[in-house]
């Protein structure tokens, strides 16, 4: 049995703790949280204070890190990869290589194993973006969000001044997909793709137009967008902004000879925390296993054999996978 401690119990949190519950080689060791224990209400799991995990003497295999990308885990991963395994989904892309490198040096001096940015996008659609473009090197490769709720940039907003709860929405440009499915190809600019649009909860004698401009011009998260602010009640964001369906799309256009091709996968999901819990626990998985082989150090989900995921052995998945 693999044993794993969740890290932190929002959405995501509790998206692992079902994920766990669906699998037979795992055992949860317990939620551990910065919040008073006996205020965090799990599904089951026993809950520990953070600060138990910096003894690094704790009976862990590997540590799933569910805090926020923008404030939680820059700190949260490389302190925990001094002691565990560890397994995030740092989803800021633009700052990837940065996390890496520091997670890196970590781990490699404490002979630890670190899975950083697992999830769906990053992870699965990095994947397919680099499958794709390997497959068709002459091409353009677009990938598309939404319509749908990102746990992401909804956590930045969550974290601005003045801003008592937030959800962040990410829309694609439907035409201009079915324009790229029909073959045509198009130059986009990032504005060309999506727009975002956020529902936003003030606290109370916040300013709109101060919060207003922190979001539309926070660097990777909104400025890059058309980016729309609605600024509703609590009870409305309840009501009508309380599940977290997302999804999308990675394209890639190519051509061999004087023929053009069109790749793409695709994923809808109607709950994107307990979807990206289960991406986070097969990579934990990977991480286990790997540790076990001597490899240390941080990786992405480009160093990591898909086999490495399952559960089952060589033997059964080219028996009945491949």
């Amino acid at each position: 049995m693999i044993k794993v401690a969740i890290v932190g119990y929002g959405n995501l949190g509790r998206g692992v703790e079902i994920a766990i519950s669906n699998v037979s080689d795992v055992e949860l060791v317990g939620v551990f949280s910065r919040r008073n224990p006996e205020s965090v209400k799990t599904l089951g799991a026993k809950v520990f204070p953070y600060n138990d995990l910096l003894s690094g003497k704790l009976d862990i295999d590997v540590c799933i890190l569910c805090g926020g990308s923008a404030t939680d885990l820059p700190h949260q991963t490389p302190e925990l990869a001094a002691y565990y395994n560890v397994v995030d989904t740092y989803d800021n892309h633009a700052l990837i290589p940065e996390h890496f490198d520091k997670v890196d040096n970590v781990s490699k001096l404490n002979n630890t194993t670190s899975i950083i940015s697992s999830g769906w996008d990053p992870g699965l659609f990095s994947i397919q973006r680099l499958m794709s473009e390997a497959i068709l090197p002459n091409g353009q490769t677009n990938t598309f969000w939404g319509k749908g709720v990102s746990q992401g940039h909804s956590d930045a907003l969550r974290r601005l001044e003045g801003v008592l709860d937030a959800v962040q929405y990410t829309i694609p440009n439907e035409v201009v997909i079915d324009r790229l499915r029909n073959h045509e190809v198009l130059e986009l600019e990032t504005r060309d793709k999506h727009v975002r649009e956020c529902f936003v909860v003030l606290e109370d004698e916040s300013d709109e137009n101060s919060v207003r401009e922190s979001i539309v011009t926070m660097p990777n998260y909104f400025e890059p967008y058309e980016t729309t602010v609605h600024f509703i009640s609590m009870d409305e964001l309840k009501k009508n902004h309380s599940t977290m369906p997302h999804g999308g799309i990675v394209l890639r256009q190519g051509t061999s000879s004087d023929v053009s091709h069109v790749m793409e996968y695709k994923l809808s999901l109607e709950s994107n925390p307990e979807f990206t819990a289960s991406v986070a626990l097969a990579y934990a998985r990977a991480a286990y296993r790997l540790h076990s082989e001597g490899t240390f150090g941080a990786m992405s989900v480009f160093d990591i054999a898909p086999k490495y995921l399952s559960p089952k052995s060589d033997a059964q998945l080219r028996k009945e996978l491949l």
